[in-house]
């Protein structure tokens, strides 16, 4: 069956140099992600005319095609017109295969990593964001007396809500052995070993023993394997993220070479049984407490700039805050990431990040101003729709489609970002669990255990409310068309 993207397919994958030139395709929220095996023949100037895109950019060795909300049905389009699966390009989820992504090319450091993150943390982020905005509705309703911890109905959905965190290990675990290229089933199985409630019980079982003992990195240990202490960081391994994916890393070095030498009669199981067998204990004898000693490092890190008396909080709202969308714009936002689910894990709330909060309705807001001010109905066509999807979060067509191109409201954007963001970091703004940008990200700012209430989240609107306010009117007052910046 026909689909009404079908034209828009046709022309993206002729612009991007056909389909012989495609390597791999993923999305994300709002991009096309296109691996190339040559930029140049790409068209830009073509795409970014074509009604459906709103901008073309080149970040993290990408080719990224933005659409819009609506580009999960591009994606399915192109793939189902290109036919890249039967390519064997990408997989059924349309997620890079590892031969996919073999290139002579030298690739810079910074690509590798931002690559690297965003293709073990994007196929999850939408499962992440559903379940930290259901934890803090829960704690919503709780707070007004709607219903209680105890109940079947809070238990039931607190189910999903704590579990997809609690077990995020295993969800790492898979997406990491899709992108380092074994069995998915072989990394949610090391996930697996991390979360398994034996060893989650032995981290509280009484102490025998430390290692570090007297510094920040102090890890116990109730238990032995084979003489060798098995310790746990502070705050365990389940909700975290680099332990799973430094094993699973490690882990597809080791398959890899075996695989090779094993009879291929007995390969199907052999390889995985010692894999598992070696990198199980490795995981926690070596590879977790080195992850600890580094997880807690950056959570440290972190706080320790962020507890620098009154310019510490300050420095990294505004810094965050200003940046955010700049970072985006790149795809550098990914490198970030982590180290705001790192302090989530360790912690158990960042207060360093909020910055980022503010930012979508920075953009909101300027938007709205421009769409007000404006006398052009391509322009407030354009706005009106992007200012929408802004404030659910997702600020793409905002950025691409009307702040960007017209430079001096992207900016302003950023500094009311910047104001805002220093103000909740300053204020002291605690992040309870993940969530999204936007105005249903706010309850993810309720404390769950009901001691700050919902304080933290009535800063964040005060911040929020202060970068609107500071966006919306210096756009509004500053803010010309092209034709009234032509006759002046």
């Amino acid at each position: 069956m026909a689909s009404k993207y079908d034209g828009l397919a046709r022309i993206i994958i002729q612009n991007v140099g056909g389909k012989e030139n495609v390597k791999s395709l993923a999305h994300c929220v709002t991009r096309l992600r296109f691996k190339l095996k040559d930029e140049s023949l790409a068209n830009d100037e073509v795409l970014e005319n074509t009604d459906g895109v709103i901008k073309i950019m080149h970040a993290g060795g990408q080719y990224q095609v933005v659409i819009g909300p609506h580009v999960t049905d591009v994606y399915d389009t192109v793939l189902a017109i290109g036919k890249f699966q039967a390519g064997g390009l990408v997989d059924e989820d349309g997620n890079a295969l590892e031969d996919a992504d073999a290139d002579d090319t030298p690739k810079k450091p910074v690509d590798v990593f931002i690559d690297l993150v965003s293709g073990i943390l994007q196929p999850i982020l939408p499962v992440l964001a559903a379940a930290g905005m259901t934890k803090g509705l829960l704690s919503l309703c709780t707070f007004l007396g709607l219903t209680t911890a105890d109940s079947g109905f809070y238990q039931t959905i607190y189910s999903f809500a704590d579990g997809v965190f609690y077990f995020l290990p295993i969800l790492l675990g898979f997406t990491s052995a899709e992108k380092f290229g074994i069995n998915k089933f072989l990394g949610a199985t090391l996930g697996i070993t991390l979360c398994y409630p034996g060893m989650v019980a032995m981290k509280g079982a009484e102490a025998i023993g430390s290692v570090f003992t007297g510094t920040a990195f102090e890890m116990a240990y109730s238990s032995t394997f084979l003489g060798l202490p098995i310790v746990f960081p502070s705050s365990g391994y389940t909700s975290s993220v680099i332990p799973i994916i430094l094993a699973v890393f490690c882990a597809s070095k080791f398959f890899k070479a075996i695989d090779k030498h094993v009879p291929s009669a007995i390969r199907f199981f052999v390889s995985p049984l010692l894999t598992l067998l070696i990198f199980t204990p490795l995981t926690y004898l070596v590879i977790g407490p080195v992850a600890g000693i580094f997880t807690n490092a950056l959570a440290l890190f972190f706080s320790s700039i962020y507890n620098i008396p009154v310019v510490g909080a300050i420095f990294c709202g505004a810094l965050l805050g200003a940046l955010w969308q700049v970072l985006v714009i790149f795809g550098l936002h990914w490198s970030v990431v982590p180290m705001y689910l790192n302090n989530l894990a360790v912690l158990g709330y960042d207060a360093v990040f909020g910055g980022r909060q503010v930012c979508s309705f920075a953009q909101t807001a300027t938007v709205f101003a421009i769409y007000l001010k404006s006398r052009s109905k391509k322009v407030r066509d354009i706005a009106l729709p992007a200012a929408i999807t802004g404030l659910f979060g997702t600020t793409e067509p905002c950025i691409y489609g009307v702040t960007l191109p017209k430079k001096t409201p992207f900016i302003i954007s950023c500094i009311g970002s910047a104001i805002g963001g220093a103000f909740v970091c300053f204020m002291g703004a605690k992040q309870f669990t993940a969530g999204y940008s936007g105005i249903l990200g706010l309850p993810v700012y309720i404390d769950p255990s009901g001691a700050e209430g919902i304080t933290n989240m009535i800063v964040m609107i005060i911040g929020i409310l202060i970068a609107c306010v500071f966006s919306f009117v210096a756009t509004y007052i500053t803010y010309k068309d092209e034709a009234d910046k032509a006759s002046a």
